[in-house]
């Protein structure tokens, strides 16, 4: 299969093809995803075998406005209409009661579903002109670190999918926040760009999730995407080194050998002369951080001899909670408290 790379421009031929039960990988906000008809069981299975994804992590359908949960989910609580009001377009995701019409595929069979409103214009005008869910999980193969650029998608799903619509760099670097509305209180399943304290700020008490501060058994039925497995993992094993800044800088430096990549916040770089590295930025932004945390992490695949890495880690406030997240996850909770 020839993938094409498309551009915004291109969005009919885009939105025919996943019409036509073709895969398409699309720019948001946070990170590239692969779209395809939610309302399609073949289409939507096509996601699962062109990432090698396991058939128990859901999927999150992708709508165009808040306008079109009604289609698609039930029992809708005020707090989604308060959420959606506040933050969409934009990387917040919520699990509601789904409605019969979302096949199972998109779920693993629960009884709940996704739904996002993207903020990227390219993201928006696609899903207008579908004018059907777009089920769309970051388009990477399956545990790989998600990609930001249409390029990084072309590195795993080149000859796998049908076209790839090119709308530059993601803004914001990790994926979406998502925050289950089916309990009382509503609980945060993954942190994103959406941070614990915007959400509590908008509807009042939100539990953390503990799959977010650990690794999941092999028994447990993950009820979102990224709960489950290890995610965002480079080739080389990753250790992920926690504490004072300083001190993990310098901890790292001490324990350096040849073949170890380093991913540093931009005030410790000069620690580590020669050595394969990857700056997150200065370390008090984690905006900063959370954009370059997947291309820092895709980079090292590229770089030959590198046969581990050790990451510093910010502290989880704010956005920090979703850098740290992420990086735990590729590390497989390998984690250094120092």
């Amino acid at each position: 299969m020839n993938t094409l790379r498309l551009t915004p421009q291109d969005a009919p031929q885009a939105a025919d093809i996943i019409a036509q039960g073709g895969l398409v990988a699309f720019p948001t906000e946070t990170v590239y995803g692969l779209g395809a008809n939610g309302l399609d069981p073949a289409a939507v299975a096509a996601i699962f075998a062109a990432k090698g994804r396991p058939q128990d992590n859901p999927l999150i359908l992708h709508i165009p406005s808040a306008g079109h949960l009604e289609r698609y989910c039930q029992n809708i609580p005020p707090a989604a209409y308060a959420l959606a009001r506040r933050f969409w377009p934009g990387p917040l995701t919520m699990i509601l009661p789904r409605r019969e019409v979302v096949p199972d595929v998109v779920t693993a069979g629960l009884d709940t579903v996704g739904m996002r409103c993207p903020n990227h214009p390219a993201a928006l005008e696609l899903l207008e002109l579908c004018q059907l869910p777009v089920a769309a999980p970051s388009a990477n193969t399956s545990g790989r670190p998600s990609p930001t650029t249409a390029q990084a998608v072309l590195e795993d799903m080149d000859g796998k999918i049908r076209a790839v619509v090119d709308g530059g760099p993601c803004q914001v670097g990790v994926e979406s926040t998502i925050v289950d509305l089916t309990v009382s209180p509503p609980r945060l399943l993954r942190p994103g760009g959406v941070t614990l304290e915007e959400l509590r700020e908008a509807i009042g008490p939100v539990e953390v999730d503990e799959a977010v501060l650990r690794l999941m058994s092999t028994d447990e039925k993950p009820r979102a995407p990224g709960m489950k497995y290890r995610h965002y993992a480079p080739k080389a094993p990753v250790t992920v080194v926690r504490g004072d800044p300083a001190a993990t800088a310098r901890y790292i430096a001490q324990h350096l050998a040849p073949g170890v990549g380093v991913i540093c916040f931009e005030d410790y770089v000069n620690l580590y002369p020669g050595c394969p590295l990857r700056s997150l930025g200065p370390q008090g932004d984690r905006a900063e951080q959370a954009r370059r945390l997947f291309e820092a992490l895709r980079w090292f695949d590229t770089q030959g001899g590198v046969a581990a890495i050790y990451a510093q880690s910010p502290d989880s406030d704010g956005l920090g909670l979703a850098v740290t997240n992420r990086l735990n996850k590729a590390a497989g909770f390998h984690i250094i408290d120092l």
